[in-house]
């Protein structure tokens, strides 16, 4: 079973890059759709991006489009997500996560497998 460690987040001011990572044990990685998504205080864990398996095909919220991309590289058996443009209202707790689909989806509820989360804090 794959297990998920998310790292890069940290303080960063409006306008600013992170690049967000997520690195996968075990020797299927390539055989799960991975997603990214967030959960600030008080809301509910919200669609990011996501990204089928070979990485031929993306998706993204609205509200990061054309500012986030998700990439992955099942060589290294990690998927990233560079946040650029970042803003006060992308602060919140990015995780990664991982299904066994064809389709990649948006809800957090088909999604089998978590990391344990990493802080992303955009000041004004």
């Amino acid at each position: 079973q794959v297990q998920l460690v998310e790292s890069g987040g940290g303080l960063v001011q409006a306008g600013g890059s992170l690049r967000l990572s997520c690195s996968a044990s075990g020797r299927t990685f390539s055989s799960y759709v991975m997603g990214w998504f967030r959960q600030a205080p008080g809301k509910e864990r919200e669609f990011v991006a996501a990204i089928n398996r070979s990485g031929g095909s993306t998706y993204h919220a609205d509200s990061v489009k054309g500012r986030f991309t998700i990439s992955r590289n099942n060589a290294k058996n990690t998927v990233y997500l560079q946040m650029n443009s970042l803003k006060p209202e992308d602060t919140a707790v990015y995780y990664c996560a991982a299904e066994r689909a064809v389709v990649a989806d948006r809800s957090p509820a088909a999604y089998d497998l978590w990391g344990q989360g990493t802080q992303v804090t955009v000041s004004s």
